[in-house]
């Protein structure tokens, strides 16, 4: 078989099974890893599969496009709402320092923050600064940085100096995709910030939504050992949840 035509062959198959490992592929096709993975590089390139950590999946699998943020707020509302209750009822204790990243299901948060637990709370994110500006039993910081349109969040080599400045206790943490790979964004200077918010905190909580489970978005900022709790909702299966917890990570269901 031509390169060409296998290649071919690659395509139809990840598309037909949702994802495969080059494992699978190289014993289908009789070759080694090493030309499954230059098949998949070669797929990647032209738009074919999308190249993930040990495999490929369809381009559809991937959230490549970045939703603006009104449009995120409105997906999946009282799963996010409920995980947001979960979230709060692992707050540190009063006096403590926490960074909430940018995020619908963070700002959800940031709004049922209970109003006799006092806290210093440092963010990137206008929206979540809007709501808890002013607030009496809140202390906050907010990151320096260019806003992005798209999330509102202040990101760049500013905001990720200032984080690496800080210590916080602990830091909830928003994500685009989960899976075996890590934790997921987009965008590279999205990436970079969170990378920073995850380096500066004692625990980090990450609070998303079962949707964003099994996604892989190109840009990965944490893996899943670098987390310890994930709050999430009823959705995610079974096996993506023994998945996670055998990485360690603590598992909330909301």
């Amino acid at each position: 078989m031509y390169a060409e035509e296998r290649q071919q062959s690659i395509a139809q198959l990840v598309s037909q099974h949702g994802r495969l490992s080059v494992a699978q592929l190289a014993d289908k096709f009789g070759v080694t890893t090493e030309t499954v993975r230059r098949d998949l590089s070669a797929l990647d390139r032209i738009g074919l599969v999308r190249r993930v950590h040990g495999g490929a999946v369809p381009m559809s699998a991937v959230t490549a496009i970045e939703f603006g943020l009104g449009e995120r707020d409105q997906a999946n509302t009282s799963a996010k709402d409920a995980i947001a209750a979960a979230a709060v009822a692992l707050l540190p204790p009063p006096g403590s320092m926490v960074i909430i990243d940018a995020g619908t299901t963070t700002a959800r948060l940031a709004s049922v923050l209970p109003r006799d637990h006092r806290l210093t709370v440092v963010t990137h994110a206008v929206t979540i600064a809007t709501r808890l500006a002013g607030l009496p039993h809140i202390e906050l910081y907010v990151l320096p940085g260019r806003v992005r349109p798209t999330t509102h969040a202040a990101v760049g080599a500013d905001t990720v100096a200032a984080l690496a400045d800080l210590r916080a206790d602990v830091a909830y943490v928003a994500t685009n995709g989960l899976s075996e790979h890590g934790l997921t964004t987009p965008d590279r200077d999205e990436a970079a910030t969170k990378r920073a918010i995850v380096a500066a905190a004692r625990r980090t909580i990450v609070v998303t939504d079962s949707s964003k489970i099994g996604v892989e978005a190109p840009l990965r900022f944490a893996a899943l050992s670098d987390i310890d709790t994930l709050v999430t909702d009823a959705g995610i299966s079974s096996a993506d949840r023994t998945l996670i917890e055998r990485a360690g990570v603590e598992v909330v269901v909301a």
